[in-house]
């Protein structure tokens, strides 16, 4: 893997991926709108190859003539939990739009390999497809989008399906983010009875997972799409969470259990199928909160 294209880059998991492989010694193309992105960003000082796309499909194909990568990691998304009516446009042009700009591309250029970006929330009460969200569905449309291309041999495709992901430095109002803030503060969290599971995987083992993942997509035949449920171990409700989160912070956590409702399908057991051959989460959520939290 010599030269790579990475959408999502300014993103929390796709700023650490950039960084990995750069460190690796691999040559890094990435895409952006508008050039405050990459300044405000986590890689703004890093050596990557910037395209400034226009919306266009004919610009992405012109993008992925100069860039010629080898393989593409396919981060960018436009994630609400719970959608309003104004979020609808931001969620069909950042989760399909942009994805089968991208796919053309390749298409156009002879790009083959894709590691594409789903979620769990693609499989509410463990169905083969129930989306949590409006969110979650437009991750299926893509999919179901970029079927066509696999089909017809134009490009082979792996999906990695994530579940919480969290690190240092997680700019995303995140659930550690705000436990931060109240130890600090003291203020009140009103949170939900707190009783669904979560999986959190730590930063390191997710990159683990997507380049791991860009090794086996050259070897796809083009009958598969493979999906992956990138996921710990060991799930923990979201109150055992807290509690770990205080015994390692020494912190203690104003949380009011149960002043908030669940969501709407709120997720209480992830899906988690079939797991990524030959990774495993090695950085357990003690050690991750410990390095998150500089102890």
């Amino acid at each position: 893997m010599n030269k790579v294209f990475v959408t999502g880059a300014t993103g929390f998991i796709g700023s650490n991926l950039v960084k990995r492989l750069i460190k690796n010694g691999v040559e890094v193309h990435i895409i952006t709108r508008a050039a405050s992105q990459i300044e405000q960003s986590a890689i703004s000082a890093l050596p990557v190859v910037i395209h400034r796309h226009d919306g266009t499909t004919a610009g992405m194909i012109e993008i992925f003539q100069s860039a010629q990568p080898e393989i593409v990691f396919h981060l960018a998304a436009k994630f609400v939990a719970e959608h309003d009516s104004w979020d609808i446009k931001e969620l069909l042009d950042s989760n399909l739009l942009l994805g089968v700009q991208l796919l053309e591309a390749m298409a156009a250029t002879e790009v083959r390999q894709l590691v594409n970006t789903g979620t769990v929330w693609q499989h509410f009460e463990q169905e083969a497809y129930n989306p949590v969200n409006l969110y979650a569905a437009t991750k299926q449309a893509f999919e179901t989008l970029a079927a066509y291309y696999v089909r017809v041999g134009l490009l082979k495709m792996i999906t990695l399906k994530l579940l919480d992901t969290y690190g240092p430095n997680d700019p995303r109002p995140k659930l550690f983010t705000l436990f931060k803030r109240i130890a600090s503060s003291g203020e009140r969290l009103a949170m939900s009875p707190g009783q669904q599971r979560l999986g959190f995987v730590y930063i390191d083992d997710v990159v683990d997972a997507f380049l791991l993942a860009g090794q086996y997509t050259k070897d796809l035949s083009t009958d598969e799409m493979p999906s992956y449920t990138i996921a710990p171990d060991q799930l923990y409700t979201l109150r055992e969470i807290a509690a770990l989160y205080e015994m390692v912070s020494s912190k203690r956590l104003n949380i009011g259990w149960g002043e908030r409702p669940y969501r709407r399908r709120e997720v209480m057991e992830p899906h988690v199928d079939t797991r990524l051959p030959g990774w495993e989460a090695k950085i357990g959520l003690v050690d991750g909160i410990k390095r998150c939290l500089g102890v």
